[in-house]
């Protein structure tokens, strides 16, 4: 199978189940939605040496906000609901209150699971801090410095999949890295999915286990063209560098979108010879995606 001359290898991508927190913040300007964003997303690309797996989901206009202002989708994944809860309280605590005129909401107001987040963040009020209705939701408003922090009472969370994935195959470093970049912003457009990497990209790639005990990952040695004189390298001689993107999701279907988007944008950059997958045949995850498949 091709797509504008890139060869879509014949292999899967595996997913693990992941439990998954969706956050709307929003401020006074889209900028400051974003700074409060990254802050909260800060340290989350792998559970494997992570507190928590997070990454910017997608901006949200004024007219789908609850309060009018712009707004940012943010995801935050963890492998329990109990180590989840603890992570997006710490996140919104130290990363969304202390923003310049952030507010956080739930973005999965209907989930059957509900953390009291809000409620638990409002004892930083020291007694001051009040709840009410507002925008058809109950929050908490916080007092600060610079006014109110407003904070919904309960945030829902889902199971969800991590680590759907693909791998682009570059002739060069920057026709991967330019094609790995159209793939974030395609899937930037997208609701219910996060690339939670560093700007959604995998520059180290990895593989499950190692020669070493102690360690639960190690470096992809198979696809790391570096090692081509030492006869480990399976690239083609043509392959120069290769990009991993690792996508997580609110269900299964998101991710498959995701990844669906993802894999056109990367095909339409030249340069990309080959988009292939993490396939650990069957060691990761119970969830597969076999790439021709989720382009058809």
């Amino acid at each position: 199978m091709k797509i504008n001359g890139v060869e879509i290898e014949d292999t899967f991508a595996e997913g693990f189940p992941i439990k998954v927190a969706r956050v709307l913040i929003t401020a006074v300007t889209e900028r400051w939605a974003l700074e409060a964003a990254r802050e909260a997303t800060g340290f989350g690309t792998s559970v494997i040496g992570c507190p928590a797996e997070a990454g910017i989901e997608c901006v949200a206009g004024g007219e789908e906000t609850p309060d009018g202002r712009p707004g940012v989708y943010i995801q935050i994944c963890n492998m329990s609901y109990k180590n989840l809860e603890t992570s997006l309280l710490f996140r919104l605590g130290q990363c969304v209150l202390t923003a310049p005129t952030a507010a956080a909401y739930s973005g999965l107001p209907e989930a059957e699971k509900q953390f009291d987040s809000g409620k638990k963040l409002s004892f930083f009020g020291d007694g001051y801090q009040k709840t009410e209705e507002l925008y058809g939701r109950t929050v908490w408003k916080i007092p600060i410095m610079s006014g109110q922090f407003i904070v919904e009472q309960s945030f829902g969370a889902v199971d969800g999949v991590a680590g759907g994935n693909f791998l682009i195959l570059g002739q060069n470093q920057m026709a991967a890295l330019t094609a790995a970049e159209a793939t974030v912003n395609a899937i930037g457009k997208l609701k219910g999915s996060i690339t939670p990497f560093p700007g959604g990209v995998v520059s180290s790639g990895s593989k499950v286990g190692s020669k070493y005990k102690f360690l639960k990952a190690s470096t992809n040695a198979a696809f790391c063209t570096c090692l081509r004189e030492d006869g480990v390298c399976t690239l083609a001689e043509d392959v120069s560098a290769v990009y991993e993107i690792v996508v997580n999701g609110v269900s299964y279907d998101a991710v498959k979108e995701a990844m669906r988007a993802g894999i056109r944008a990367a095909c339409q950059v030249p340069g990309v010879l080959k988009i292939s997958a993490a396939n650990y045949e069957g060691k990761l995850g119970q969830h597969q995606f076999p790439l021709q498949q989720i382009l058809e």
